[in-house]
């Protein structure tokens, strides 16, 4: 789908939010600068329903929880990751209880959560966005795009 604009993407995670329950991972793929923390911002304010949220990046920290209404949320960025080794330490076991969000999702090698919501975001040869989302069947309008037109 077409993001024409950062307000966009942050429409897409929004709605997405809505969708989002305990035992969910939703894996962001995409270079720098695509747009992964806008989403990030979005959805995890919209999940713990407090749009006004800090939600800083977990580039150095790797890993930032939120409360939620319904799940603890888990946003991880795996930019920095050594190792797969270190999600223990990250405590992915307790994440996958919750809600995760993944920056970097390629870095989990052979530990990529079943049944999750992968969602690519590139840069067109103008600068516009697309999202290409896979996963989550039957749980998501069939149109995509009617995302874009949720107001949440």
């Amino acid at each position: 789908m077409l993001l024409k604009t950062e307000a966009d993407t942050a429409q897409l995670a929004r709605a997405l939010a809505g969708f989002a329950r305990a035992g969910d991972a939703i894996l962001l793929s995409g270079s720098l600068g695509v747009g992964k923390s806008v989403f990030a911002r979005a959805f995890l304010r919209s999940f713990c329903a407090a749009p006004d949220m800090e939600v800083p990046s977990p580039t150095y920290t790797l890993v930032q929880a939120y409360d939620s209404p319904t799940a603890t949320a888990y946003h991880f960025d795996l930019w920095r990751l050594g190792s797969v080794e270190e999600l223990d330490e990250l405590g992915w076991d307790d994440a996958c209880e919750g809600v995760m969000l993944v920056e970097w999702p390629e870095r989990l090698e052979d530990m990529l959560p079943p049944d999750a919501l992968h969602i690519t975001l590139t840069v067109g040869a103008k600068g516009s966005r697309h999202a290409t989302l896979a996963g989550w069947e039957g749980r998501l309008p069939p149109q995509p795009l009617t995302l874009l037109e949720r107001r949440v």
